[in-house]
């Protein structure tokens, strides 16, 4: 599948392509093709140059910072950026709690944080799995109690990635114990070094360090931090969740990773191999689905609140990101062992960090299982 594209559709993807392979720092553009993680400094510094230009934050309202663009031009933003290997806008910024704060927060709530949050002067992390709330996010029982116009918090959130290089955190905590769950929630904004904050790192089974558990031990929350009205923060989780499922189909990432694997079964002459070779084009050929899937998706979402069919992008594509790896760490055969190897291919000794990397990718922002749930109720109806 092609799109066929305007002359002046054409000529967005080409300002999108020149900019993101000119003003992007070609380091950082080298270090993810080479499929390793940039530093907090390089994330800073991508994210401003997109914001400077404009591009950082598309989906906010135009007053925020955002573009009036049809889904395609945001649909090939997003890839043009995937394919020049450039970092996306960080997502606990630019898809959840910027819109989050742009839909429900109060004028003085926007004024205050959503320039900062474009422009990534703060850094958020999210405080929304607990460590028996995962799936059923609404059984969360890190609490709220008032203390005159402040809230006091107590509990625990697992799971915070990127959580060691946060300023701020927005945080789901139960506000009224008596009602149901769902009802009795309400969403807070604090700075991560506030007292009573207290981060502990989770080492990953790749060996890395990205994700953190988070203690509050009456952390003291002024009260103009409530974002909207009180227990009112399940709907805002929904309304946040939405909008981090379109993120997580990367289907322009997805694609290049993809070709670079090809590119050097190719050089091999693996693809001689009728197996392997009809492993490739069946994985091409879900990924020219999943593309249509995010067109629709786009497509079809207003104000802000993204279509029903986005649980069908986190679920296909993660499981298509974990299928591409897999089939990495098979072509690299037991090269994929020599994990940390100065004399192996650098692709290969990375291929099994990568895929065990990406086990937590059909589990984030909602399960896969939950995710089939929903498209078997909102959109099947079942």
């Amino acid at each position: 599948m092609r799109l066929r594209l305007t002359e002046e559709e054409t000529a967005f993807r080409e300002e999108m392509r020149t900019f993101f392979t000119t003003e992007i720092p070609q380091h950082v553009r080298d270090t993810i093709a080479a499929g390793r993680h940039i530093g907090k400094d390089d994330y800073v510094t991508c994210m401003r140059v997109m914001n400077a230009a404009g591009l950082a934050v598309p989906n906010w309202p135009v007053e925020w910072g955002g573009r009036d663009w049809t889904p395609l031009q945001k649909h090939l933003w997003h890839e043009e950026m995937q394919l020049a290997c450039v970092p996306p806008p960080l997502a606990f910024n630019a898809s959840m709690i910027g819109p989050v704060i742009a839909h429900f927060g109060s004028q003085e709530m926007k004024e205050r944080f959503l320039p900062a949050t474009a422009n990534l002067d703060i850094w958020w992390c999210q405080g929304f799995s607990e460590p028996n709330s995962g799936s059923d996010l609404a059984s969360l029982s890190t609490r709220a109690e008032r203390d005159g116009d402040d809230w006091i918090v107590n509990g625990q959130k697992t799971w915070t990635t990127l959580g060691q290089h946060a300023d701020w955190i927005f945080c789901l905590a139960r506000t009224d114990p008596e009602v149901k769950k769902q009802a009795g929630i309400s969403m807070l904004l604090f700075p991560m070094d506030s007292p009573g904050v207290t981060l502990r790192p989770i080492q990953m089974i790749d060996g890395g360090y990205e994700v953190n558990e988070v203690f509050f031990d009456n952390v003291r929350v002024p009260g103009e931090n409530l974002v909207g009205e009180v227990n009112q923060g399940w709907t805002q989780a929904k309304f946040l969740l939405g909008n981090e499922r379109v993120g997580v189909a990367p289907v322009g990432a997805t694609k290049r990773v993809l070709a670079s694997v090809k590119e050097i079964a190719r050089e091999q002459g693996r693809l001689e191999d009728p197996l392997l070779a009809a492993r490739f084009v069946e994985l091409e050929n879900e990924l020219l689905a999943l593309e249509l899937t995010a067109l629709r998706v786009v497509a079809n979402s207003s104000d802000g609140k993204p279509h029903p069919a986005s649980s069908i992008l986190k679920l296909k594509g993660t499981e298509l990101q974990q299928a591409v790896s897999e089939l990495q760490v098979d072509l690299a055969g037991e090269l994929s062992f020599a994990v940390g190897s100065e004399t192996a291919p650098g692709w290969a000794t990375l291929a099994t960090p990568t895929y065990l990397n990406l086990r937590k990718a059909s589990i984030y922002g909602g399960s896969n299982e939950i995710q089939r749930q929903i498209i078997a109720g909102t959109i099947l109806g079942l």
